[in-house]
């Protein structure tokens, strides 16, 4: 498992805690205590401590676009850690850094919390909800070309294994 992989776990288990006991504790503290216990070494704590932060700024506006996204489910009605995987999802599908955290990987990640985490239709409830929030803003990765997608392009362009800029110098 990645560190940030890692590090999204911590989040989950502090925004379940957070949530379960209706928002009374103070999230970064359970963060930092959840770090301390479950990832002392995890080189990615500032990466946790920003997800979370970002999070609880934006509570308010995620849960509203739950809301919107999924009509047929009551925000309260959703299982806590169901929500709070969207939480995760929304936050870094349409809050975060995308050069940092891509569209598409938000929205991979919270499915595979989604798997781990959650009940036997967690993870289709969560691409639903996500997807459909991906298309509303227009999918803004759609055509971008992963790395692995693009040295297969160069390698089926250049077979000899040379790279264009090189052919070309010769």
């Amino acid at each position: 498992m990645s560190a940030r992989q890692v590090g999204r776990s911590v989040v989950l288990q502090s925004l379940y805690e957070w949530d379960f006991y209706g928002r009374e504790s103070d999230l970064m503290v359970l963060i930092e205590r959840d770090l301390k216990e479950f990832a002392p070494d995890l080189d990615e704590a500032d990466f946790v401590r920003r997800l979370a932060g970002g999070i609880v700024k934006h509570v308010t506006e995620i849960d509203e676009i739950i809301r919107r996204a999924a009509p047929e489910w009551p925000l309260e009605q959703v299982s806590i850690i169901d929500r709070n995987i969207l939480r995760v999802g929304l936050y870094e599908l349409l809050f975060a850094d995308r050069e940092e955290v891509p569209p598409r990987v938000a929205i991979n990640e919270a499915i595979e919390l989604a798997k781990a985490y959650g009940g036997t239709n967690s993870g289709r409830f969560v691409n639903g909800v996500l997807g459909t929030v991906y298309r509303e803003i227009g999918e803004p990765d759609k055509g971008d070309i992963t790395k692995k997608e693009l040295k297969k392009q160069e390698e089926e362009e250049n077979p000899e294994g040379t790279s264009a800029e090189t052919s070309e110098e010769q």
